[in-house]
């Protein structure tokens, strides 16, 4: 442990899923209080006991970010138990069957993939903010998306909108809250093995993604949550408004090698 964020309490929203969870015991090494939040209190439970078992300071708190009024009582809850709440990193999200292109996606689909990936994240702004202002300042995280960056012909039309959506209100907080000690940053992921991932892409689906991916790989959860660390640290103290691809280098990629 470095310390880096020591007697700082960070929520997670999404704090059960694998980069949840990767990125709450990432904290929690650096000194962090974590308030493990997600909508599946179990396995927020579980990563908040792993903290514990580690030494650091955790509980696990039950959120749905699409509901304003329990987003507002994270927080409140968050800070009570906690002492404050310093870093907002906004992880939570969802991928749905049926988000495909403009013309085989459905409303319902996009009502949903919107009102927990865009909304979610500003009702986790929204409700975050004044605590972090109340400290002092502090750090927004949100997770955003290498779609947000890049078109693809294997479309998840809902999904890259939500994305993009996040990454233009990030810039908005960052610049809105930057003389008031707010930082506001977007990660970006590329492809990340998962759980999740691997439910969603069968062997076909793979390879077709892993020749666009010039790393030839696909990301692990513990390579984003070291991005969000560090974005939550004084060590980018001056690093807001940024939206940062971690990304096997897709987003930067014409041909690839072969």
């Amino acid at each position: 442990m470095s310390g880096r964020l020591e007697g700082r309490t960070c929520v997670v929203t999404g704090g059960g899923g694998a980069i949840g969870r990767a990125t709450c015991l990432a904290l929690g090494r650096e000194g962090a209080r974590v308030a493990v939040a997600d909508l599946a209190v179990e396995r927020a439970q579980a990563v908040a006991d792993e903290l514990v078992a580690a030494g650091a300071s955790a509980l696990a708190i039950a959120v749905d970010v699409t509901d304003e009024a329990s987003v507002e009582a994270l927080y409140a809850e968050a800070a009570a138990r906690l002492g404050g709440v310093h870093v907002l990193a906004n992880l939570a999200g969802i991928v749905l069957p049926g988000d495909d292109d403009l013309l085989g996606t459905s409303r319902e689909v996009w009502d949903a993939t919107l009102g927990m990936h865009l909304t979610g994240v500003f009702l986790c702004c929204k409700h975050g903010l004044p605590h972090l202002l109340a400290a002092g300042g502090g750090s927004i995280v949100n997770m955003a998306s290498m779609v947000a960056l890049v078109g693809s012909a294997t479309p998840q039309i809902a999904y890259c909108a939500a994305k993009g959506g996040i990454v233009a209100m990030t810039r908005e907080i960052a610049i809105t809250y930057a003389r008031q000690g707010v930082r506001a940053n977007a990660v970006c992921p590329g492809p990340i093995d998962s759980p999740l991932l691997r439910s969603i892409y069968d062997a076909s689906a793979t390879a077709r993604r892993m020749v666009h991916i010039p790393t030839g790989r696909f990301g692990q959860p513990e390579e984003i949550a070291n991005a969000v660390v560090y974005l939550a640290s004084d060590e980018a103290s001056w690093t807001t408004g940024v939206t940062l691809p971690v990304d096997g280098g897709i987003s930067v990629a014409y041909t690839t090698p072969e």
